[in-house]
């Protein structure tokens, strides 16, 4: 069985990107894209699995996901975005592997126990939708036959799972499905405001379409290094929730000088955090100079989808038609 060069990945539709989104998934999408033959998707179906009450929420979502990653740099020409729900391959493909996935493989799942535990009265998630979602990321990974999947280091028993849906249907049904690889992202190293992972939930995020003014207040209320309760106090930038910033939008040779000061005290937390935020409205405002383009035609978002989406109906289509054969079920 061939390996074909292809990445497959998703979010879901869920609001504003934000700067924890940017650097722990988007940066490393936009080098792949560039030597590999990518599928990014808009998962709404998944959405739907928490958000199943609100669904008037999630389309509103859809352009905006696209809208983002335009800006951050993905490139329509050179990779194939598409809506998940538009490419009904993946729920047909679903309900074969849920024919064969074990409850106990879906209940031993990580993310499902924590994910229930964090919302537990607030939303009901008893149900299949929830408990299933991995088989359905599995159907939206292996349709394609990718042969790497970028994810972060949380996220590898999802894809461990996949790999053993493919293995039992390989088994089942003779082989069909390339066990795909794990392509290990690197954790953002950014943390929210408040020195929690960065959330829209926690209200501590900074979304790269924010207005900059708005970006510049949220800077001034940055936790910063607990050691300098007053401004002669020396700190550590290596415990600070805000140096990690500068490490990324600062030039580096600033970065020294910033470091040296805070530990001698001669330059005081507001002056840091008024340098930091220069340099990050520097880095937001072509993002959203892009972003605008958007705006101006409101239409683009869903022209780039229509395009995507007949591509991936085509790459999805053909897995379905070989499965079908094998299944006896085609006519």
């Amino acid at each position: 069985m061939k390996a074909l060069n292809r990445i497959v990945s998703g979010m879901r539709p869920t609001g504003p990107l934000h700067l924890g989104h940017y650097f722990g998934v988007l940066d490393s999408w936009v080098e792949l894209h560039q030597d590999h033959q990518c599928f990014f998707f808009v998962a709404d179906w998944h959405a739907l699995t928490t958000e199943y009450a609100e669904p008037q929420k999630i389309k509103g979502f859809v352009p905006d996901l696209v809208k983002d990653w335009v800006a951050a740099g993905l490139d329509p020409a050179k990779c194939v975005m598409f809506q998940q729900s538009q490419v009904k391959e993946h729920a047909e493909l679903h309900l074969l592997l849920s024919m064969i996935t074990p409850v106990s493989w879906l209940e031993r799942n990580p993310t499902y126990k924590d994910v229930r535990d964090q919302l537990d009265g607030t939303k009901d998630l008893s149900t299949y939708g929830f408990l299933g979602y991995p088989v359905l990321m599995g159907s939206d990974i292996l349709i394609y036959k990718p042969n790497r999947v970028p994810v972060g280091h949380d996220q590898l028993p999802h894809l461990e799972l996949t790999r053993e849906i493919a293995r039992r249907a390989n088994y089942l049904w003779g082989d069909t499905f390339p066990e795909p690889e794990a392509k290990l992202t690197q954790a953002s190293k950014l943390q929210g405001l408040d020195g929690r992972k960065m959330s829209k939930s926690y209200g501590n995020a900074i979304s790269l379409g924010e207005n900059l003014d708005e970006v510049r207040k949220k800077v001034s209320t940055m936790l910063t290094c607990a050691k300098r309760m007053r401004l002669k106090d020396p700190g550590e930038p290596d415990e600070c929730n805000l140096y990690p910033y500068h490490l990324l939008f600062t030039p580096a040779e600033q970065n020294v000088q910033i470091a040296k000061d805070c530990r001698t005290a001669a330059m005081g937390c507001g002056d840091c955090k008024k340098i930091m935020a220069d340099n990050l409205i520097k880095f937001l405002e072509p993002f959203q100079v892009r972003r605008a383009e958007f705006d101006r035609n409101p239409d683009l978002a869903w022209d780039i989808l229509r395009d995507g989406n007949e591509k991936a109906r085509e790459a999805a289509r053909a897995t379905m038609d070989e499965l079908r054969c094998k299944l006896n079920f085609n006519f």
